[in-house]
């Protein structure tokens, strides 16, 4: 093994001592009662969150109880850990690559068992219902999703893996980086400068920068016809006036009307600081969002919204300007004066 490669599994094995002190994963729950959701971060050895909450909850439907005593990897997963973190430096200090291959073996390996592992436990607990559960659905099971979102009865589940869980991942791939690079790469790198060893090192940031990209909170498009307003419940359709919200944690609810959008802030008393975006559609441009809070609205009864709430927004004052005189509408506001509901 060259010094490039034998400092990638270096830095792939230490940043697995991460993984003892952050979350591997996480489940969010959410409901119209739980607008900034619920959540249970699993840790090597531990759960810890809105565990309890999520128990009761779930005892209504006959789930048992979530409790550390049902997970027996808790017990050696630390060790398990251990064992990489040891295996990754012995293969830095033999520079022997059949233990570099190895060690991407087994990184391979451990991600598959774990997702099975998980598969199993949330079929089991998602299947072997209490059948004198107040709640009882013919048919329905409730098992929550390995990755991604599931809709399981009046809530939402959204399953990703948390930091630790990323950090195992960029080190898994580093760990292949150096493969790529000792059995594909190394030997054209002889032929050509030095510099030409960037080029691992930019494939590996990259490969980090695309995975950390992911667990990034963004906005989701709205599906116009398809999707339903968060508020009325009503099939958003005009793209004049659509809006979306997108929390802290990633979950999105989307609006058909800003006065809907505007409601259901008010009423759900969900705080600005808990949002990562505001957006609302563009009268002028149908379907590009733009920050609400930084959107200039004309409101008028000549502007015919779904909701009868009658504002368009603009993306500054002289565009709203302009369609005031075009619209015959009354006021111009500001996203405060909006949410205030100054008249």
């Amino acid at each position: 093994m060259k010094t490039f490669s034998r400092l990638v599994v270096l830095l792939a094995t230490l940043s697995l001592i991460g993984t003892y002190f952050l979350p591997l994963w996480r489940i969010d729950l959410w409901a119209p009662q739980y607008p900034e959701g619920l959540v249970m971060h699993i840790w090597l050895n531990k759960l810890s969150g809105d565990v309890e909450i999520i128990n009761g909850l779930n005892h209504y439907i006959g789930m048992a109880h979530i409790k550390e005593s049902m997970f027996p990897e808790f017990t050696y997963m630390p060790y398990l850990v251990g064992f990489f973190i040891a295996f990754g430096l012995l293969t830095v200090a033999l520079k022997n690559r059949t233990l570099l291959l190895l060690n991407l073996s087994l990184f391979v390996l451990a991600g598959i068992l774990a997702l099975y592992d998980f598969w199993k436990w949330g079929y089991e607990y998602g299947h072997n219902l209490d059948p004198k559960a107040p709640i009882r659905v013919p048919g329905m099971s409730y098992q929550p999703p390995i990755l991604g979102y599931k809709a399981l009865l009046n809530f939402g589940a959204f399953s990703i893996p948390d930091w630790g869980g990323w950090l195992f991942l960029v080190a898994g791939l580093l760990v292949a980086g150096a493969v790529v690079y000792e059995w594909f790469l190394r030997g054209k790198a002889s032929l050509t400068t030095k510099k030409s060893v960037s080029g691992p090192i930019v494939s590996a940031l990259f490969l980090a920068g695309v995975v950390t990209q992911g667990c990034r909170v963004q906005p989701e498009p709205i599906h116009y016809g398809k999707d339903a307003c968060e508020h009325c419940k009503m099939t958003i359709v005009d793209q004049k006036f659509a809006a979306e919200i997108v929390t802290q944690k990633g979950k999105s609810f989307k609006f058909d009307d800003v006065a809907c959008l505007v409601n259901y802030l008010t009423e759900s008393k969900v705080s600005e600081a808990d949002l990562a975006f505001i957006l609302v559609d563009q009268y002028n441009k149908p379907g590009e969002l733009v920050d609400a809070r930084q959107a200039v609205y004309v409101s008028g009864d000549g502007i015919r919204s779904p909701m009868m709430g009658n504002t368009a927004a603009f993306p500054d004052a002289e565009a709203a300007r302009a369609a005031r005189t075009e619209l015959a509408a009354a006021k111009l506001r500001t996203w405060h004066d909006l949410l205030h509901k100054i008249r």
